[in-house]
């Protein structure tokens, strides 16, 4: 059987080989393994622990795509893999473009305010993204993309508690190419990436890229006639490689990413009231109405220095040094009318300086890697909430203004050792200590005016003393392990289980109202998840069917969950309720048939049972004694609350069809199907706002491959049905805030046009 090293397909383990006897179930798009001279499946080789190793021998839940899977599916960014991923919602966070919001497994983090950490972990060649604004990275000049599931800290330099996703660019080795694409599509879609390497002397390469997407908005702003859900992205990436002896290896990485579409203001799905009434619903699910304006900006950037020494033939020494920042100046228009009632303009700022020291072994029998890890980042930003006309101040708007930083200093020791114990049994056993000093700065105060002078009004008249005014600092240390056994009953079926421990530590409210809720001065605590997994990996039919399965149960302590609940005197108040606890079991499935020679099959599919034990927080209910205010009152609300973002069933199939023509070209097909079952936007179910029914979302692929060998042409089409889905909404009912009741949907329809031109 062939060896083919294209890094991570799918999921690993559990359940048994039975749940592989019905290969029509929903079907994954995972890495498809490429056929061998026989007909068969290639061997995968996965760098998942750090080292090339067997698919099959790496007890780790992941799934991985390569850039020539991902160029022949026309993916434009890493939110196609929610389409191909068992168990992962990946979407672009609502009321934004560009910030992303990840779940795995059911853990993951919603809210993209500055001060909190995502529950799944973005890296970029290793370096760790502590922001999400930005993150939602367009795909060009990369080697592969990854998605590790469950709690990882014993292999990577952050912990994170959900899982991770790897964004690998291509490395440049030591030979000259160019690529070059441009795609023309629906609504005006115009994008052009090139991006070349070249060697300077036979130790000195340098590479780099550039990317430009252009289109229209699949709806307008009726109110201000600006496009909606259009795209303004700018992308460069710069890199260098010196490699003065066989065993040493520096590679400096620069890149830059600036976005200039419009904001996105949500789709009203309720008639108005109080102060927009009779706004409407609008019939373009894409079209808003919202007066705030239509200015966005968000710009990133980054560089990091690898610096590796082989020392000996099993000794590999790793240096990873990296500093990143951002900036983001955004609107937001909650009640999508033009009228001034909660419109909120920010501004957020962000760096971070991370270090991090690998040293990996790989003996005969033993193989391991271990690391130290420093993150210092820093995370602030202003907003105001325009609350609009309220009779208690005499007509007069009300505005709250509130501002804060987050400062964050992280150490960290990590391994993972592997040992062979027989040729068929192995044992892993990790372990990571975290130190998280996390200090938080919060200000908060109402102003009579529209806006506060933090956005320039600096008429605005203070009303009363400040909601909140405080710094304060809390640090949160903690040991997780990870362990696991596998067994080799042939070179062709393993088995593994595994435990794991996950943290995310606590922090501050940046919208903590400290008079409504005097508890926010002390922050919140961390989080901490008990992972278990079982699974079962392998191939038959002389290698032509590949399956992986696992299922997994998680223990989930401390919950992070905000929420926003208006309070009598006509503001808005911010809890982040560490919930209790919850169990989250369920089933993954994925994996490849070669039909024939040229008919290959992929498949996936997941299930997440996940249920509150515990939801301890608390409500809003009015002070019987004047003056107006309101009083703090516990209450478990385990009963009713549900996990967000967190579908109960998911799968994707996709059939491609692949031959080479007489005149010397190829030609390739490919038709999928990604299906989501019912899901709930918040942790409380609300049928305005959530997407009540299941969906299915069908694309076709079309790949000719000239026989010059360096011409491609693509023709992608996307959501062929056009559907209509939710990704995300916002919802403050009731007569004061407008009855506000919006939603963000994903892309139409669309048919994409490629062509490419390489050459190496």
């Amino acid at each position: 059987m062939k060896k083919l090293t294209v890094y991570p397909v799918q999921a690993i383990a559990a359940a048994t080989v039975s749940m592989f006897a019905v290969p029509s179930v929903l079907a994954q798009q995972a890495a498809p393994a490429a056929p061998s001279a026989s007909g068969g499946l290639e061997e995968i080789t996965v760098t998942a622990r750090r080292r090339e190793e067997s698919l099959q021998d790496v007890p780790v839940s992941l799934s991985a795509f390569t850039a020539d899977q991902l160029d022949a599916a026309g993916a434009v960014d890493i939110t196609w893999l929610q389409q191909t991923t068992p168990n992962l919602t990946l979407q672009v966070a609502r009321g934004s473009n560009s910030t992303l919001i990840a779940f795995i497994r059911g853990v993951g983090q919603q809210d993209p305010l500055w001060g909190f950490e995502p529950g799944v972990g973005l890296y970029v060649d290793d370096v760790y993204v502590a922001r999400p604004q930005g993150a939602v990275l367009d795909i060009f000049d990369i080697e592969r993309v990854e998605v590790l599931r469950g709690p990882q800290g014993t292999l990577y330099g952050r912990n994170t508690i959900g899982g991770a996703i790897k964004y690998v660019t291509r490395p440049l080795g030591g030979d000259a190419r160019f690529d070059a694409r441009v795609n023309l599509g629906s609504y005006d879609q115009r994008d052009v990436i090139v991006s070349s390497a070249a060697p300077v002397t036979d130790t000195l390469s340098i590479g780099a890229s550039i990317a430009i997407y252009r289109r229209d908005g699949y709806g307008k702003n009726l109110y201000t006639g600006a496009e909606h859900y259009n795209k303004d992205v700018d992308a460069a990436r710069f890199s260098a490689e010196w490699r003065p002896t066989d065993s040493l290896l520096f590679r400096l990485a620069v890149d830059t990413v600036d976005d200039g579409s419009n904001p996105k203001h949500g789709h009203r799905e309720a008639p108005g009231a109080g102060l927009t009434a009779g706004e409407v619903e609008l019939d373009n699910v894409y079209d808003t109405r919202g007066g705030i304006g239509d200015r966005n900006r968000v710009e990133t950037s980054g560089a990091s220095l690898l610096a590796q020494w082989e020392a000996s033939d099993t000794m590999t020494f790793k240096s990873i040094t990296a500093y990143r920042d951002g900036e983001t100046r955004t609107l937001i228009d909650f009640d999508t009318s033009p009228e001034p009632a909660l419109d909120v303009p920010g501004h957020y700022k962000d760096d971070q300086f991370t270090q991090e020291f690998q040293l990996l072994y790989e003996g005969e029998r033993i193989q391991g890697v271990a690391g130290l890890y420093y993150l210092d980042a820093t995370a602030s930003g202003e907003f105001d909430t325009i609350v609009g006309g309220y009779a208690l101040f005499f007509g007069f708007p009300l505005t709250i203004g509130s501002s804060g930083q987050a400062d964050t200093k992280s150490v960290a020791a990590f391994a993972d050792v592997s040992f062979d114990l027989t040729d068929a049994w192995s044992a892993s056993v990790g372990g990571r200590w975290t130190r998280d000093e996390r200090e938080g700065t919060v200000y908060r105060q109402n102003f009579i005016g529209l806006y506060s002078p933090l956005f320039g009004n600096d008429a605005a008249i203070p009303l009363g003393a400040p909601r909140t005014n405080y710094t304060n600092d809390n640090t949160f240390e903690e040991f997780t392990p990870r362990v696991s056994v596998s067994y080799k009953f042939s070179d062709d079926l393993t088995t593994y289980a595994a435990y794991s421990e996950g943290f995310k530590s606590g922090g501050f409210d940046m919208r903590g109202d400290a008079i409504a809720t005097p508890d926010t001065v002390n922050g919140y605590d961390p989080e901490y998840v008990k992972s278990y997994e079982l699974g079962i990996k392998g191939s038959v039919l002389d290698s032509r069917v590949t399956f992986n399965a696992a299922v997994f149960r998680s223990e989930y302590e401390g919950q992070q969950i905000t929420r926003q609940v208006p309070n009598t005197t006509g503001t808005i108040a911010s809890f982040v309720d560490n919930a209790g606890s919850s169990t989250i079991q369920g089933v993954e499935l994925e994996g490849a048939i070669r039909f024939t020679d040229s008919l290959t099959a992929t498949y996936g599919v997941g299930y997440i049972d996940a249920q509150f034990d515990e939801y301890l927080t608390s409500t809003l209910v009015p002070n019987p004694t004047p003056p107006p205010t309101s009083i703090v009152v516990p209450v478990d609300l385990s009963d009713s609350a549900v996990f967000q973002n967190t579908p109960e069933w998911n799968g994707n199939v996709a059939l491609t069809y692949a031959r080479g023509l007489d005149s010397g070209a190829a030609l390739s097909g490919t038709v999928r199907a990604s299906y989501r079952s019912e899901y709930s936007m918040f942790e409380f179910k609300n049928p305005s706002i959530d997407q009540t029914d299941a969906y299915t979302l069908i694309d076709a692929d079309l790949v000719w491959n000239l026989k010059d060998g360096h011409t491609r042409v693509e023709l992608h089409g996307r959501n062929l049905t056009d559907e209509e889905y939710k990704i995300g909404g916002y919802l403050f009912e009731g007569p004061l805030y407008g009855n506000i009741v919006n939603n963000f949907y994903g892309p139409p329809r669309t048919f994409t046009l490629t062509v490419g031109y390489s050459f190496q």
